[in-house]
C-alpha cells in the first residue's frame, strides 16, 4: 500500500509540473552546473585567497573575482557615489591594544604572562589608572547576609576580586538523574563588573589562575583586537558607554599584592570559603594600569551586480540574493601543517551559487527572457565576524528596504551534514515561513515544479538550539520585515576547520540547490504579486 501511494503520488507529481514548468526557466537553469560551479569554488576557495578574512589579501582577491565575474554576465553595478559601482564599501573597522601596562608597587609586569587585557574592555579613550591602594573584595559578592562590600566606598578605588565563586552559594541535591547544580549568578563575574560599575568604582582587578598558563591561540586572540563596523550615524544609535577598566592577573601578581595583607590567593579563598565570612581588605600597595586603543578601517566591501526588471512598473521592486563570500582566514596556531582555512563550503559554495544565479538570469535578459521584477545578487563580507556586512547593507540599502520583495540567502550547500551522510538530495530551509506563507508557498511550489529536492525544515524554528536562523545573513533582512529563505547543507567534522576543502565538495549536489534557489527566485521575480508579510518577526499574525 505504502509504495503504491508512493508511486501514484509521484506519477501525479510529475503530471502537475509537466504542466506548470516554465520552458524558459528551464532553459536557462542548464547554466547551473557542475562544471561551472568548479570553475568558480577552485578559485575562490584555494590556497592563494588564504581563507577569504574580512580586510585581508584574500577577500580583497575575492571581490575583485565576483566584481569581475559580474561585469561579464552584462550585469551593472549599482553603488552611488563610490569609486567603483559593484562595491558598497564597509565601514569594517579593527581596534587593537596599542599599549599595555599594568605596575605593582612600581614593577612593570608583563602582558600575557602575569596579566591581560581585553581589547572589548577598552573604550575608544582608552584608560590610565593611578591608585595608591587596592581593595581586596574577595569573591566581590554583595547580596543579604553576605556584603563584601560593606562599609567601603569603592567610587573611585582599585578593586580586587576573585574571577568566580559564591562561597555562600551551596550545593543542593543532586538532580534524580545526576548532574551539577547550576553556578551562582550572583558569583558570575558578569555581575561583579556590573556591580562595581553601577557602584562607580576606578577599575577592577580580576584574579583568575588561567592567566598563568594561556595557550597559544588564546594569546593570538588577546592580541588581534576587537572588530566590527563603524557608524557614521546608525538609525536609532544610542550613545557608546565606555566600559569599566578590567585587567586580568594571575596568581604571581594577585599574592604580590595580597602580600600587603599577610596573605595568598590560596589562602584567602580558603578562609572566606570556609568561615563564610567577608575578609574585605584595603591594602595599600600602589598600582598603575593602562591602555590605550589604536583603531584601524580595513578595506571591506560588500559585491554587488544589479539586473533591471523588464516591467516598467514591477521593475521598481527587487528580490535580493545572497551569499558570503568571506571566511576566516589563515590558520592561527604556528604549528598546524594545513594553514588555510579555505572555506570551499563555507561559504565559497554559497557564493559559487549566487555566481551561478546571476549568469543564467543574465543570459535569460539577453535572449529577451529577463526577469520582471528586478534582482540584485550580493556577495557580503564580514559574516564570519558578525553578519557585519548585511548588517551594513540594512542599514545604508542601496534600494529601498520598501522596495525589497524577498531575500534568498546561500550560506553552506556543497556538502551533506553528519546527520545526513550519504544523502545528496536534501537541503535545509530555513525562515521560509517565518514572516510569509506567501514566500513558502512559492518555495514549495518551484520545488515541486522543477527540482525535487527534500526540504527539510529541522532547523526551521525560532527557539532550535543552534538558533540557525539568526546566524546567517538573511536575518539582517527579517529584522526590517522582508521575508527570507536561508538555504544550508548544516554543519560537519570540517566546519570551521583547514579541511573544508574543495575536493570535499558535491557538485552535483551544489547545482542542484542552486537550482532550487534559482527556480524560487524566478517565480518570484516574475509572479504577478509579491509574497505577502503576514506575520510579525515574533511569528504571531501580522494585523492591518
Amino acid at each position: 500500500m505504502k509504495k503504491q501511494f508512493l508511486y501514484t503520488g509521484l506519477a501525479v507529481m510529475l503530471t502537475f509540473s509537466a504542466v506548470a514548468q516554465d520552458k524558459n526557466a528551464i532553459k536557462y537553469s542548464q547554466t547551473i552546473n557542475k562544471d561551472r560551479g568548479y570553475d568558480h569554488l577552485s578559485i575562490l576557495a584555494s590556497d592563494e585567497y588564504e581563507g577569504r578574512e574580512t580586510g585581508t589579501k584574500g577577500a580583497w582577491m575575492a571581490a575583485d573575482y565576483i566584481k569581475k565575474q559580474f561585469k561579464s554576465f552584462g550585469l551593472t553595478g549599482p553603488v552611488k557615489g563610490g569609486k567603483d559601482p559593484y562595491f558598497q564599501n564597509v565601514g569594517f573597522s579593527t581596534k587593537k591594544l596599542d599599549k599595555t601596562i599594568l605596575t605593582v608597587n612600581g614593577q612593570a609586569k608583563e602582558n600575557l604572562k602575569d596579566f591581560y587585557i581585553m581589547p572589548n574592555a577598552v573604550g575608544e579613550a582608552g584608560f590610565d589608572i593611578k591608585a595608591s591602594s587596592v581593595i581586596f573584595a574577595g569573591f566581590g559578592i554583595s547580596k543579604d547576609g553576605f556584603d563584601e562590600y560593606a562599609g567601603q566606598d569603592v567610587a573611585g578605588k582599585v578593586v580586587m576580586v576573585f574571577s568566580s565563586g559564591d562561597p555562600t552559594s551551596k550545593p543542593a541535591e543532586a538532580p534524580a538523574q545526576g548532574g551539577r547544580r547550576a553556578p551562582s549568578s550572583v558569583g558570575s563575574l558578569q555581575n561583579k563588573i556590573k556591580y562595581l560599575t553601577e557602584k562607580k568604582a576606578a577599575g577592577v582587578l580580576v584574579i583568575n589562575p588561567g592567566v598563568d598558563n594561556l595557550n597559544p591561540q588564546m594569546k593570538a586572540y588577546l592580541s588581534g583586537g576587537s572588530e566590527g563596523l563603524k557608524y557614521d550615524k546608525k538609525k536609532d544609535a544610542t550613545p557608546a558607554v565606555a566600559p569599566i577598566p578590567v585587567v586580568t592577573i594571575g596568581t604571581a601578581v594577585a599574592n604580590q599584592i595580597l602580600s600587603g595583607a599577610n596573605t595568598t590567593v590560596d589562602a584567602a579563598k580558603k578562609a572566606i570559603t570556609e568561615s563564610v565570612k567577608p575578609a574585605t581588605v584595603v591594602i595599600n600597595t600602589p598600582v598603575t594600569f593602562t591602555a590605550s586603543i589604536k583603531e584601524t578601517i580595513l578595506r571591506a566591501e560588500n559585491v554587488l551586480g544589479f539586473l533591471e526588471g523588464s516591467d516598467p512598473k514591477l521593475k521598481n521592486e527587487v528580490l535580493v540574493v545572497t551569499g558570503h563570500y568571506d571566511h576566516i582566514g589563515l590558520v592561527k596556531d604556528p604549528n598546524a601543517v594545513d594553514k588555510v582555512n579555505n572555506g570551499a563550503d563555507d561559504d565559497g559554495s554559497g557564493t559559487t551559487g549566487v555566481l551561478l544565479l546571476a549568469e543564467a538570469f543574465a543570459k535569460a535578459k539577453k535572449a529577451g527572457h529577463g526577469p520582471k521584477r528586478s534582482i540584485l545578487f550580493m556577495t557580503v563580507c564580514g559574516e564570519e565576524k558578525g553578519l557585519l556586512g548585511s548588517e551594513w547593507y540594512s542599514e545604508y540599502p542601496v534600494f529601498p528596504i520598501a522596495n525589497t520583495i524577498a531575500n534568498l540567502n546561500i550560506d553552506m550547500i556543497g556538502r551533506g551534514d553528519d546527520a545526513r551522510l550519504g544523502d545528496n538530495n536534501f537541503v535545509y530551509i530555513i525562515g521560509s515561513n517565518m514572516l510569509s506563507d506567501d514566500l513558502d508557498n512559492v518555495s514549495k511550489k518551484a520545488n515541486t515544479d522543477y527540482v525535487n529536492i527534500v526540504m527539510d525544515e529541522k532547523y526551521n524554528n525560532r527557539t532550535d538550539p543552534n538558533r540557525f536562523y539568526y546566524r546567517s545573513d538573511h536575518y539582517n533582512f527579517a529584522k526590517f520585515g522582508i521575508p527570507v529563505i536561508f538555504y544550508f547543507n548544516g554543519t560537519h567534522k570540517d566546519y570551521h576547520q583547514p579541511g573544508d576543502e574543495v575536493s570535499k565538495i558535491d557538485f552535483p549536489m551544489l547545482a542542484k540547490r542552486s537550482q532550487l534557489v534559482y527556480f524560487t527566485a524566478w517565480e518570484l521575480a516574475n509572479g504577478a504579486n509579491r509574497p505577502v508579510v503576514n506575520k510579525n518577526e515574533d511569528g504571531t499574525p501580522k494585523t492591518k
